[in-house]
C-alpha cells in the first residue's frame, strides 16, 4: 500500500509542475472532454463523492479551465464545458502525457 501511494503522490507531483492541475482536477478534465455534462456524469466517470466531486469541480473552474451553465430547460440542472484554456490544457495532458511511476 505504501508503494501504490508514493506512486500516486509521485504522480500527482508531476501533474502539477507540468499542468498545474492536480490527479483530481485532471480526472475531472477528461471526465468532461469535448462534451457538456452534468455533475453526475463526473462523479459516475471520476468515482469521487458528490462533496468532493464539488470541491474539485469549483477548483478547476477557479483556475479557468472549466466554465458551469444553467440548464435551458430545466434551471435546476448544472452543466459543466471546458474553456478554451481547459482544452488547451487537457490536449497536452493528452499529447505530452505523463511518466506513470512503477509501484
Amino acid at each position: 500500500m505504501r508503494e501504490l501511494l508514493a506512486a500516486l503522490s509521485a504522480l500527482e507531483t508531476q501533474l502539477e509542475e507540468a499542468y498545474g492541475v492536480s490527479l483530481n482536477e485532471a480526472m475531472v478534465l477528461c471526465s468532461v472532454g469535448a462534451d457538456t455534462v452534468t455533475a453526475g456524469n463526473i462523479i459516475t466517470c471520476t468515482g469521487m463523492t458528490s462533496s468532493h466531486a464539488s470541491k474539485t469541480i469549483r477548483s478547476v473552474e477557479e483556475k479557468g479551465l472549466l466554465v458551469r451553465k444553467l440548464g435551458e430547460q430545466d434551471k435546476r440542472q448544472m452543466y459543466f464545458t471546458l474553456t478554451r484554456k481547459g482544452k488547451v490544457c487537457l490536449e497536452r495532458i493528452k499529447t505530452e502525457g505523463v511518466d506513470v511511476p512503477d509501484w
